[in-house]
């Protein structure tokens, strides 16, 4: 008899132990609870222990009710797309940021004073004058051509013109006319030339001044009791 006592004993610490022990779980699992702040699309708070809709966004909160974590709403598609956009103009920024230092890099290395940009300028205006001046001759010859088909022309009168002669003819005229459109583009070519010299001296000095600055700056930081001079800005890239 004395033997069931102590089983049933034992039973009774057992239960009494397991209801204890899940009696400790209760606050644990309240503690591991979460709750999150969100305001709806009416202006109204909410307080849950659900995380809120990720369109809306919201304030994760600790058990005292004060902010841990902010989560942002996921981005709407007007969003998405301005952001691409904006990730778009910046490669496009960084390529053109790349090209120009090409360019001024180039331009250092390809000249050491302004007096040889004045003459690269020079050699290539003398180059397309002489262009000019070789379709300007031709010209003067195909005119006289001209002058003297249209003089075989009149001579016919009513009559029907030979085909060699209107192939004469059509053949001077085509001639005319290219080499017309030839001499206006050399033209053109003069004044970009030009532009575009006056622009690389101009950069080239603004590029000289910089390196000079900087030279002057680093020097001076050198010498003892000197404060660290400030770097030259950057000259702005041409357009």
């Amino acid at each position: 008899m004395s033997g069931r006592k102590a089983i049933s004993r034992q039973r009774i610490r057992t239960a009494a132990w397991v209801a204890a022990a899940a009696l400790a779980a209760v606050p644990c699992a309240a503690q591991a609870q979460k709750l999150y702040k969100w305001t709806d699309e009416n202006g109204v708070v909410h307080y849950t222990d659900k995380a809120p809709d990720a369109t809306r966004g919201g304030t994760q909160l600790d058990k005292q009710g004060r902010p841990m974590r902010k989560i942002e709403p996921a981005p709407t598609a007007e969003q998405l797309r301005v952001r691409e956009a904006e990730l778009e103009r910046q490669k496009v920024l960084e390529k053109e940021r790349e090209i120009v230092e090409r360019r001024d890099k180039a331009l250092l290395s390809s000249y050491t004073t302004e007096s040889e940009i004045d003459l690269a300028r020079a050699r290539a205006v003398t180059t397309v004058e002489s262009q000019i001046a070789s379709a300007q001759a031709y010209l003067t010859q195909l005119t006289k051509r001209r002058s003297d088909i249209e003089g075989r022309k009149r001579a016919f009168k009513d009559k029907p013109l030979p085909p060699a002669l209107e192939r004469d003819s059509e053949n001077v005229e085509a001639e005319y006319a290219k080499n017309s459109d030839l001499v206006a583009q050399k033209q053109r070519d003069l004044v970009t030339i030009t532009a575009r010299y006056d622009a690389d001296k101009t950069r080239w000095r603004e590029l000289k001044a910089i390196q000079e600055a900087n030279a002057a700056a680093a020097a001076a930081s050198n010498r003892p009791g000197t404060a660290p001079a400030a770097p030259a800005p950057t000259a702005a890239p041409r357009k």
